[in-house]
């Protein structure tokens, strides 16, 4: 899987290379490229906004330096997503269905955010993380880096992500490990039986309260 991030602010996906991401960007799993879209402005200052027509507070990148930034990684495959409060809300489905693309570009607005008709031209779809406002696309971008790559072949066992919350409806089940005694806590006998079916039932019938309990919405989704 291929992403490339047109940002203002590349240097801040230095800091998703850790972890399990690091470890697929070593075994060319995964590529994630970031763009300056400063570099394709035409200024010589490298100005990439404008006051917005029509009057109203902030700035608005401007679409030609998006659309040059674009040009640079556009490939027949790719799929570009505009991170934008405006978008569909990301969830665990469309995690999985962005898992199956070859390159994804995904675009971060800033400032008042980006010029209408550079949007309509390249973008094919809008996508938020929630319903609050950020300074910009960044951080959306890096959470869907994130989240999709958990799901490419090799990046994390396959075991791991169909047990985990929201894989089948619900939340997941509570964890426990050594030691078997925290602050006069035990962990719950039924785990250290070794019957692996009565583990079964106890940790569905867990994530089912946890989920009745925290986000009884995704119960009426079932």
């Amino acid at each position: 899987m291929k992403f490339d991030i047109l940002t203002l602010f590349p240097e801040m996906f230095e800091t998703i290379k850790y972890s399990i991401i690091e470890k697929a960007l070593d075994k060319n799993i995964l590529s994630i490229n970031a763009i300056n879209i400063r570099n394709f402005s035409k200024d010589k200052h490298k100005k990439v906004d404008d006051t917005p027509y029509g009057g109203g507070a902030g700035m608005v990148i401007k679409p030609d330096v998006v659309y040059d930034a674009y040009l640079s990684v556009k490939s027949e495959n790719s799929k570009v997503i505009y991170l934008s409060p405006k978008g569909k809300t990301l969830n665990q489905a469309k995690v999985k269905a962005l898992s199956k693309e070859k390159h994804i570009i995904l675009l971060c607005g800033h400032y008042e955010g980006i010029d209408q008709r550079v949007l309509d031209e390249i973008v094919d779809e809008e996508i938020s993380i929630g319903d609050y406002i950020l300074t910009g696309g960044e951080l959306p971008a890096m959470v869907l880096i994130d989240s999709v790559s958990r799901y490419i072949e090799g990046v994390i066992t396959k075991e791991s992500v169909e047990e985990e919350s929201f894989s089948n409806g619900l939340l997941e089940y509570p964890q426990y490990t050594r030691p078997e005694v925290f602050l006069e806590k035990k962990v719950p006998e039924i785990l250290l039986s070794g019957h692996h079916e009565k583990i079964k039932k106890w940790r569905e019938e867990e994530a089912f309260k946890i989920t009745e309990k925290n986000r009884p919405d995704l119960l009426n989704k079932n």
